[in-house]
């Protein structure tokens, strides 16, 4: 086959940024991303082993892929962390990572060597109590000591935070007083609808709201836009004097599919591309049964819909007609 440059589909949108899926197991239980009762535990042999893992990200590669991010589940709790961080920095891509922190500490010198300098990191409360509520877990000191290192070692580090109506809405201007004196990047991002995370739609918290909050307490004056980057998912701002930013991803109420050039890789090697996608292609399963797979890749991407997997409208959405995994299966 000859090989095209980019992977492309029906609306022109250029796919070059691909999201690996290591695991889906993680060693934090938030509500929003995994049922109260966990994920039912599969055998280890429907997972993409390392070799398979590469081997997948390099037709990918080959296919014009620029950027590859490591999620999860948590992808650090994955014994041949190290040995994939590796491997795929010796690809040319931009190498990132989306991470619950508790674990980092041990792969520091990993992810330089691998060339990572972008790590995503969530965190849904500055208030430890919350957090372990919310996270179902005890890890916030770590989790928040862990931060100070990463900063230290001069990663740039981006705080993921899931807003939800009643639980952390309250928060909003703790945490963009955090980027006035520290050089972090916020991120507000609107609670989705995925199985077992008891979504609907009065829970959100938009886009709208938020500018609202933080133009109010900071004056509108001190609130500066700025320049967002080609295919970006954040809308971005900063406090003026501030050392840092914030952004707001509001993928409910204000989507950014116009721009998209994303496509998820799930840890049992489904290919979706679009996280609100309802339907998967067995990649994996290809490869196992010895069939070219950039066919199938540039296939799947055509099928794209032009907006939020096929969904018109969130605030009208019957969810329990909507089949797709819990957040934790697809990957961050």
């Amino acid at each position: 086959m000859n090989k095209p440059q980019n992977i492309v589909d029906t609306f022109g949108r250029v796919h070059d940024y691909l999201r690996i899926s290591l695991t889906e197991r993680c060693n934090l239980r938030c509500f929003y991303c995994m049922p109260e009762d966990g994920i039912q535990l599969r055998d280890k042999a429907e997972f993409m082993s390392t070799e398979e893992l590469i081997f997948i990200a390099k037709k990918f590669v080959d296919l014009g892929v620029k950027k590859i991010r490591l999620t999860g589940g948590e992808p650090t709790i994955r014994k041949d962390f190290s040995s994939i961080i590796k491997q795929l920095g010796e690809l040319p891509v931009e190498l990132g990572l989306t991470t619950n922190a508790v674990l980092i500490d041990k792969y520091i010198d990993d992810l330089m060597e691998a060339g990572v300098k972008s790590i995503n990191i969530s965190l849904d409360s500055l208030k430890e109590e919350r957090f372990n509520a919310i996270s179902r877990r005890g890890y916030y000191t770590k989790i928040k000591e862990n931060i100070d290192l990463l900063i230290k070692n001069d990663f740039h580090i981006k705080i993921n935070i899931v807003l939800i109506k009643g639980t952390n809405d309250d928060e909003i201007i703790d945490f963009v007083k955090w980027t006035v004196n520290e050089k972090i990047q916020i991120r507000f991002i609107e609670f989705m609808p995925f199985d077992g995370n008891n979504w609907n739609f009065e829970k959100k918290i938009s886009y709208k709201e938020i500018l609202t909050e933080v133009d109010s307490f900071f004056g509108k004056d001190q609130v500066e836009k700025l320049k967002d980057a080609p295919n970006d998912t954040t809308r971005n701002f900063k406090i003026k004097g501030g050392l840092g930013s914030f952004g707001i991803i509001s993928s409910v109420t204000n989507p950014f599919c116009d721009t998209c050039n994303r496509i998820r890789l799930t840890a049992d090697g489904k290919i979706k591309n679009c996280l609100f996608s309802q339907s998967e292609m067995d990649l994996l399963g290809a490869v196992r049964n010895g069939e070219e797979i950039q066919d199938m890749i540039l296939e799947n991407i055509k099928g794209k819909e032009k907006e939020r997997g096929g969904n018109k409208s969130f605030e009208t959405l019957d969810f329990s007609k909507m089949k797709n995994r819990t957040m934790v299966s697809i990957g961050g």
